[in-house]
């Protein structure tokens, strides 16, 4: 009892740290608001002293021809009275002068159109708040792993690269070809979807709302299929990058690799649907995080928001946090240490296969080693993937898939 005691008080505790922090969003963004009015408030005041300068400018130009005519009427009135014939021939005619007045001008005053209030555009603006779930702990075993299917793809001849969950039944697969092939756990082919340009992709991932998408590397494209198959146009196109491997996360975005085009540099984006929201590539020190145009590395989002990358050129496992700040590299315990695929599970484990030794490594949130998965047949172990039920997924890099429960 003391224990549910003490979770009663650790939600009462976050629910209140998630409304302090709703609260400074909200202040955040009202200051933006605000900012953005006396932006705009400025502008108006810039454009009324241009408006009003060049009416004061008119009207003191009328004022001074009007006096002028004012004093001309003075002076013919003098010229009706007098008999002075030499006055009256030196008076010179300015009706010509007079009758080419200053151009008016009509102004166009100010208008604002208010755009509609879209209320879910502002939820998004201010954030999102993950799924609280009640969850059973699942008590870990020291038993031996069980192999739950183990079936070959048509990639026997073409490396199995990645394998992306449809379902608990469902595992959509990728090699080298260009098309991506969806399986079922008996190993029959459900679906083979051709990509776009006919090149071969470089990644897949199913996506929160069931949607497939694929990075096309030489064609510099993002591209999503739909459950029938069917591609969503327009794709996401990059300029100066070019996509590797990417992964969906838990707020329904999605996280990208890239290389520029000159080689030189790599980096993660995170778009939501075509818009790019965030950009992590350098540590604390301004160096690299991840290896440029290194050809294998693996990206997922841990349930804690951690971005976890598995860098195969810098033989290491690099961890960010949400907002891009290195928590951690994992270097592997043996000499040799080559990751290649990488996913996470419901209780936050960060899997990651060893490609050199046939080894699958499981580390805590916090890149605590907790043990290997080395009993299981595994074959050049390439990407990864955890399905609903926290079971695991391996692509082997002959073409195989198996399908392990690790832990009871």
């Amino acid at each position: 009892m003391s224990k549910i005691e003490a979770e009663k008080d650790n939600v009462r505790k976050n629910s209140q740290k998630l409304k302090t922090a709703l609260h400074e969003q909200g202040e955040a963004l009202h200051k933006e608001i605000d900012a953005v009015v006396k932006t705009m408030e400025s502008s108006i005041d810039l454009m009324d002293y241009k408006l009003l300068a060049e009416m004061n400018k008119q009207e003191d130009s009328m004022k001074h021809i009007i006096n002028e005519i004012k004093q001309l009427i003075v002076h013919l009135r003098t010229l009706l009275d007098t008999y002075d014939i030499c006055i009256v021939s030196k008076y010179e005619s300015r009706n010509e002068e007079f009758s080419r007045l200053p151009a008016l001008f009509q102004v166009t005053l100010h208008k604002f159109v208010p755009r509609q209030i879209n209320s879910e555009e502002i939820t998004q603006q201010i954030g999102l708040l993950s799924e609280q779930n009640i969850t059973n702990l699942v008590e870990w075993s020291i038993n031996e792993p069980t192999v739950l299917a183990n079936f070959d793809t048509e990639y026997k001849k073409n490396a199995l690269r990645s394998v992306s969950c449809q379902s608990y039944t469902e595992l959509w697969t990728l090699g080298w070809e260009d098309c991506m092939r969806l399986y079922n756990l008996r190993g029959e082919l459900l679906k083979s979807v051709p990509t776009n340009s006919n090149q071969t992709p470089h990644d897949i991932a199913v996506l929160r709302n069931g949607d497939l998408a694929y990075t096309d590397y030489h064609g510099r494209s993002i591209n999503m299929v739909k459950k029938d198959g069917k591609h969503i146009h327009p794709s996401i196109n990059l300029q100066g990058w070019m996509p590797r491997y990417l992964c969906k996360t838990y707020y329904g975005d999605f996280l990208v690799i890239v290389d520029s085009d000159d080689k030189k540099q790599t980096k993660i984006m995170r778009y939501f649907d075509s818009t790019e929201k965030q950009s992590i590539q350098w540590d604390d020190q301004g160096l690299p995080l991840y290896t440029p145009n290194g050809t294998t590395i693996f990206l997922t989002e841990n349930k804690n928001l951690n971005i976890c990358v598995a860098d195969a050129y810098a033989c290491a496992v690099v961890v960010v946090s949400a907002v891009g700040q290195l928590r951690f590299r994992y270097y592997g315990h043996q000499e040799s240490f080559k990751p290649t695929g990488i996913t996470t599970d419901s209780q936050g484990m960060i899997l990651l296969s060893d490609f050199e030794t046939n080894l699958i490594h499981i580390l805590d949130e916090n890149g605590t080693f907790s043990r290997y998965i080395d009993n299981c047949d595994v074959d050049r172990p390439h990407g990864l993937c955890v399905d609903f039920n926290d079971s695991l997924f391996v692509a082997e890099h002959r073409g195989k898939v198996k399908k392990i429960q690790y832990y009871k």
